[in-house]
């Protein structure tokens, strides 16, 4: 009985151990921005090879395996010469990564990046998030060519949850420019220049940051990272 006793008590204390450290986790990604503080990124005055002034990596369920992100030089990219993105990446299943502008502090906002899909068995592709609490808590727009299709979700405490998905097939060799205009509980997404989701959601009400978000495998690039106060 008394070793069962101890074993419990055990089991007890490292359960609080890892509830501790998810949410100091948590805590440490916060925005250091006054509300209102947008961002204009086009990474072209970065060092390639290190990671973007401004964006601070960081995973939502991660599995101790970050992936690289870097400033990469493209001579094709929409505005050269570098762009930023991950590079290495040995994820799989639910991890996210993230890419987070703690500078930035938005709550209705108009933000737009440009993506391009390098590789990835399980995933590929991305997109934006924004009115993010910290790496658990925010909304995400995303382009998958695996799947053919533009979706847009709400995670909540590390979970995803759909919002809106919409058909689309693109050349995943291409460049293609995701943008979101949130207003209240309003969402709407475009896909270069053509609005495919609309939606209202009322899960995160205040500001929050913004970054770049790729799932598992994925290897992808960003460029032209904007986000201001909605007009």
């Amino acid at each position: 009985m008394a070793t069962f006793t101890k074993s419990l008590t055990a089991v007890s204390i490292f359960l609080i151990l890892m509830s501790w450290s998810v949410s100091a986790s948590a805590q440490n990604l916060k925005s250091g921005a006054g509300e209102g503080t947008g961002l204009n990124l086009n990474f072209d005055g970065d060092k390639v090879g290190g990671l973007a002034k401004g964006l601070l990596a960081a995973e939502t369920a991660g599995a101790k395996k970050p992936a690289a992100w870097q400033v990469v030089a493209d001579s094709k990219s929409p505005s050269k010469p570098n762009v930023f993105g991950i590079t290495k990446n040995e994820n799989f299943g639910h991890t996210f990564n993230l890419a987070v502008a703690t500078g930035s502090n938005l709550k209705d906002l108009e933000l737009s990046v440009k993506v391009k899909a390098v590789a990835g068995k399980e995933d590929q592709g991305g997109g934006p998030i924004w009115r993010a609490q910290d790496e658990n808590n925010y909304y995400i727009a995303r382009w998958n060519p695996l799947e053919d299709n533009f979706r847009v979700y709400v995670v909540i405490e590390g979970r995803r949850k759909q919002l809106k998905s919409a058909k689309i097939k693109l050349d995943a060799k291409k460049w293609h420019a995701i943008r979101v205009v949130m207003q209240g509980e309003k969402i709407e997404c475009s896909l270069n220049g053509r609005v495919l989701l609309m939606v209202s959601d009322k899960t995160f009400k205040n500001s929050g940051m913004v970054g770049l978000w790729v799932k598992a495998d994925g290897l992808t690039l960003f460029d032209d990272l904007v986000a201001a106060p909605a007009k």
